[in-house]
């Protein structure tokens, strides 16, 4: 069974930083790439960040410069580095297993679909 958990969220004041931690077990870690998403109230989750088997890395524009995804294959853990915080990055961040329309579909839960983390809340203030 996949399972993927994230810790690392909270609160922290504008331009601060957090470090956001997600540890994947029952997965095929080393063969597939792995993400961050992210989601407000009333909106559907947002691609921030991914990285594939071999450490190709993408950052939504938005992102660009202040955040850092990294992955660890021993652990078989992912983390994304979160600096100069702005009060729009405030979200509750989902670790995602497989990247859709990228990973082959053994990747995925379900074709198109991710594996979940449960998500973890980031709130920065002004």
């Amino acid at each position: 069974q996949v399972r993927l958990v994230e810790s690392g969220g909270g609160s922290v004041q504008a331009g601060g930083s957090l470090k956001l931690s997600c540890e994947v077990s029952g997965y095929m870690f080393r063969s597939c790439g792995m993400g961050w998403y992210r989601q407000v109230p009333g909106k559907g989750r947002e691609l921030v960040s991914s990285i594939s088997s071999d450490d190709i890395t993408y950052y939504t524009r938005a992102v660009q410069g202040r955040f850092t995804i990294a992955r660890d294959n021993i652990k078989e853990t992912i983390s994304l580095q979160m600096n100069s915080l702005k009060i729009e990055d405030t979200a509750v961040y989902y670790c995602a297993a497989g990247r859709p329309g990228q990973d082959w579909v053994g990747c995925l839960s379900d074709p198109g679909t991710p594996y979940w983390g449960q998500g973890t809340q980031v709130t920065v203030s002004s």
